[in-house]
């Protein structure tokens, strides 16, 4: 039977998230705080459960980038991939290279922004959460869902529809990926960590 390997991003691949260092490298460290500061409201109001985790990220996302060009955004994706290699886990990446190698089909599933993912693993698909770009330009908004949670598992399912053709194996390591862990064949909750 073909083998799938669903693979968390943020904390589960790399050593920590990496949204806040996406902004600190793209903005500088002044203009991240300040940006924070300015979302304090939504940000507590989320930690309470009183606002929704999406619409805080994409406040967030919108502040720090809305009206970027896509292709400004792009370089700098690339840019960040490039010089933060050292947030990737190196258990995982073996891991990856192994299974590939193998013939197994890795998804790095994400609720992070598929731009700076995607740039990290060149060859492997990426299932995260995208933005809305019109005339060339971020509109700040997600076009997607963000990837978490159960919209993991929807994520993986529009890909891959037919779930009896394949054994899932899923590796994460928060609440943000509980459904897909138990949605999996085999499940391994924070695997890399030494």
């Amino acid at each position: 039977m073909r083998i799938v390997y669903a693979m968390d991003f943020d904390g589960t691949l790399t050593t920590h998230d990496t949204l806040l260092a996406f902004i600190r490298y793209a903005k500088g460290t002044t203009a991240f705080w300040m940006g924070f500061l300015l979302h304090a409201p939504w940000l507590v109001l989320m930690k309470l459960g009183l606002y929704p985790n999406w619409k805080t990220k994409q406040r967030v996302f919108s502040f720090f980038f809305g009206d970027m060009t896509i292709e400004a955004f792009d370089t700098l994706c690339q840019a960040f991939a490039k010089d933060n290699r050292h947030l990737l886990r190196p258990l995982a990446i073996e891991t990856i290279k192994k299974a590939r190698s193998e013939g197994v089909e890795v998804l790095i599933v994400s609720a992070s922004i598929d731009n700076w993912v995607q740039p990290f693993f060149p060859d492997v698909k990426v299932i995260g959460t995208q933005v809305e770009v019109r005339d060339g330009r971020l509109t700040g908004r997600f076009l997607t869902k963000n990837c978490y949670g159960q919209e993991k598992v929807n994520r993986i399912l529009d890909y891959l529809p037919n779930r009896k053709t394949y054994r899932l194996i899923a590796y994460g390591d928060s609440r943000g990926d509980q459904e897909l862990l138990a949605f999996a064949d085999e499940a391994h909750y924070k695997p890399f960590r030494l």
